[in-house]
């Protein structure tokens, strides 16, 4: 596997940790057909925690712990090469 390739997945892993982070908070709100009125706030706070999800996932994805279980997989970054 390359190395673009390798890089999308990681931010496919990264950007699907930021969503399963918020969808529970959107949910609530948008199952209550009431709270649309008072969405933006939610959906702002929604944006922060994914963006703040994002960096922590970002940030754990390069630890040297999980970059050798992501190597292990064949996703790691350094294993050699075809950057």
């Amino acid at each position: 596997m390359n190395a673009k390739n390798r890089r999308a997945i990681r931010t496919a892993l990264q950007t699907f940790t930021a969503v399963v982070a918020v969808v529970p908070a959107l949910a609530a709100v948008v199952a209550d057909s009431d709270a649309l009125a008072v969405a933006a706030p939610w959906a702002v706070a929604a944006a922060v925690t994914a963006a703040g999800a994002a960096g922590v996932a970002a940030r754990i994805m390069a630890s040297p712990l999980f970059e050798a279980l992501l190597s292990r997989f064949g996703l790691g970054l350094a294993n050699g090469g075809d950057e």
